[in-house]
């Protein structure tokens, strides 16, 4: 089966077609040369001057053990051996020279009457033979159509290897791709599918490389971390594996079980080289960070290159000569994969660089994969996290809700009531002094009870918030940040307004009551929603001291006036941006519990700016 255009350009070698005609400088290779067994001098010695004015390099033996010694010293392409010769059969020994040299043409020498022999040596392997007395011309022919025979078999030998590689390669990127596009791909079953991508790289029937080593850039990016790689102990396991797969007619999953179990310890040496690889991203004249940043791969001859690599690099792998090839996907650099022939010492040619970076693009597309649906896991964490404390907190939010109409009931009281009665209440009461009717006296008494009831609905108005006694224990302060922000999760989106929570490890703890806490966060983060009409950002920092915990609240809304600003937390003072004050009321009484201060002021570039300061407890971690 000719392989498709597509297959051509992954793998350019298969372009190349086999010559169906040899010339005369294709009929040898360097090094390789006739050898003449005859044991007649004249006869080998004209036949070896001959060809050597043809341009064929000839050798001559008289005898089996000299022709077993020229076998030993010389490379041999063609041996035209005498039937009998004086120390043994040229019969017996074809068996054993088949397989021992099965790269070596043989024409037999044979007289006349000998034909029977020649045909039943040509039966056990001999390419061709010759009639003595051997005339020229047939005698050239006849080496030239047996060594032009065995260069199409070479040359059809090595096609059909690199057909099989090709068909090799080009297998495991359809498994690979069959595999991503069938499920998502946790963190384990990307190692399997990258491991096995660096079998590929590294088995005899793939592209046959000694070592490949993988880096990848962390989470953050900011450092390129060696992560595996395969070396030569393994990579003779995995011819092993591969030829079970053609064998059992195997599909992926069984490769990725097979690589699990027998070459997850077979290559502690070069997994220890890879493992201690780390890379600062910032070091942008790095050849690992270069070749990843721009993208495009690097080859590494002699300790050269366009890049010059650093010397501990070298000294890392042990190895001078090696390639560097990019893993990336459209929005960021991946990392790297670099793979060399320590071992065999085989140059890295540019048809292989192109081999390696088809497979890169398939582990760049596993690792994207796998980073995609990992996204999207911790999205749906969230969400149902986010869903969870909505269902569990209804009723804080409810709460919270009565406070803010109770605050606005309260503030339309103040302004609409609380001075009427106040003059009803000081009218009746100035006539009640002035006057002796015991009729209207009684009146007025109704008056001056009925508004003082009144004036104490007021007062309590002012505080409708219970002054409950709060049950303090030591809490985790960023669970009960998150929380509170998660119940406004809804609001947010509709505003379009993000979050960012600036909270550093370690979590502090705080001594708290955690209902009275939160309601306090409540409103801080309700008054500061309320502040952006359209798009902003709610930023929550934590930061911490030997004595203190200071929690900050920011928006970006249009903040409070100068002369506004220090009467925000009065009760009932009423501003666009913070509600009917009701809220802030209740915060400052809770932080007052809770031995802390509260500062509020405008932020430079717009927004209001809430900052809460509470006492550490002696002893308490974070």
């Amino acid at each position: 089966m000719m392989p498709y255009p597509e297959q051509m350009m992954l793998f350019p070698d298969l372009a190349k077609p086999v010559s169906t005609s040899v010339s005369q400088a294709e009929l040898l290779d360097s090094g390789e040369y006739i050898l003449l067994v005859d044991d007649y001098p004249e006869i080998v010695r004209l036949l070896r001057e001959f060809l050597q004015e043809e341009g064929l390099p000839a050798i001559t033996a008289g005898s089996v053990a000299e022709f077993q010694q020229a076998l030993r010293r010389h490379t041999v392409a063609l041996a035209i051996l005498d039937i009998g010769l004086p120390d043994g059969s040229g019969v017996e020994l074809l068996p054993r020279l088949k397989e021992e040299y099965p790269d070596m043409a043989i024409v037999m020498l044979t007289a006349v009457t000998d034909l029977h022999t020649a045909l039943e040596c040509m039966r056990q392997g001999a390419d061709d033979y010759l009639t003595k007395p051997v005339r020229v011309p047939e005698f050239y022919a006849t080496v030239r159509k047996v060594l032009e025979k065995r260069r199409l078999a070479i040359n059809m030998r090595l096609y059909q290897r690199r057909m099989e590689q090709a068909n090799f390669r080009i297998n495991l990127l359809h498994q690979l791709t069959i595999r991503m596009n069938s499920a998502y791909l946790t963190m384990v079953e990307l190692d399997e599918i990258l491991q096995a991508i660096l079998i590929g790289i590294t088995a005899e029937e793939g592209l046959r490389f000694n070592r490949a080593f993988l880096a990848l850039f962390n989470d953050s990016g900011e450092t390129l971390e060696g992560r595996m790689a395969i070396g030569p102990g393994c990579r003779d396991e995995a011819g092993r594996i591969w030829q079970e797969i053609q064998e059992k007619d195997l599909r992926f999953n069984a490769l990725i079980d097979s690589i699990k179990t027998k070459c997850r310890d077979g290559d502690a040496e070069v997994n220890a080289i890879i493992r201690s690889l780390r890379i600062n991203s910032a070091e942008t004249d790095h050849i690992l960070i270069r070749a990843a940043t721009d993208r495009r791969s690097i080859l590494v001859v002699d300790g050269n290159s366009e890049v010059p690599p650093p010397a501990e690099l070298i000294r890392l792998l042990g190895e001078d000569t090696f390639v560097i090839v990019p893993l990336y996907s459209p929005g960021r650099s991946l990392g790297v994969i670099i793979a060399d022939h320590f071992v065999t010492r085989q140059p890295i040619t540019g048809e292989l660089v192109k081999a390696l970076e088809s497979f890169a693009s398939q582990a760049s597309l596993a690792i994207e994969h796998c980073r995609l649906y990992m996204d999207m896991e911790n999205k749906i964490r969230q969400l149902e996290a986010m869903t969870y404390e909505l269902e569990k907190n209804k009723d804080l939010l409810v709460e919270a809700e009565r406070f803010s109409a109770l605050g606005h009931m309260a503030a339309q009281l103040v302004h609409n009531i609380r001075n009427p009665i106040t003059t009803i209440g000081g009218t009746a009461r100035l006539l009640a002094r002035k006057t002796e009717d015991s009729e209207r006296l009684k009146f007025l008494n109704i008056m001056i009870n009925e508004s003082t009831k009144i004036e104490e609905t007021l007062k309590d108005l002012f505080s409708f918030v219970n002054q409950q006694i709060p049950v303090m224990e030591q809490v985790p302060l960023y669970p009960l940040i998150i929380k509170s922000v998660v119940m406004f999760y809804n609001s947010m989106q509709k505003q379009h307004i993000t979050q960012q929570l600036i909270l550093p490890d370690p979590d502090p703890t705080i001594r708290a009551d955690q209902h009275q806490f939160r309601q306090m966060l409540v409103h801080l983060i309700r008054n500061a929603i309320e502040a952006m009409s359209g798009e902003g950002e709610l930023i929550i920092e934590v930061s911490t001291d030997d004595n203190f915990i200071n929690l900050a609240i920011r928006d970006t809304g249009i903040g409070i006036s100068d002369q506004n600003l220090s009467r925000a937390a009065d009760p009932f003072f009423t501003t666009k941006t913070f509600g009917t004050g009701m809220g802030l009321t209740v915060v400052k009484r809770i932080v007052k519990d809770h031995n802390g201060t509260m500062k509020l002021r405008n932020r430079p570039k717009g927004g209001t700016e809430v900052i809460l300061r509470f006492q550490r407890q002696t002893g308490t971690p974070g």
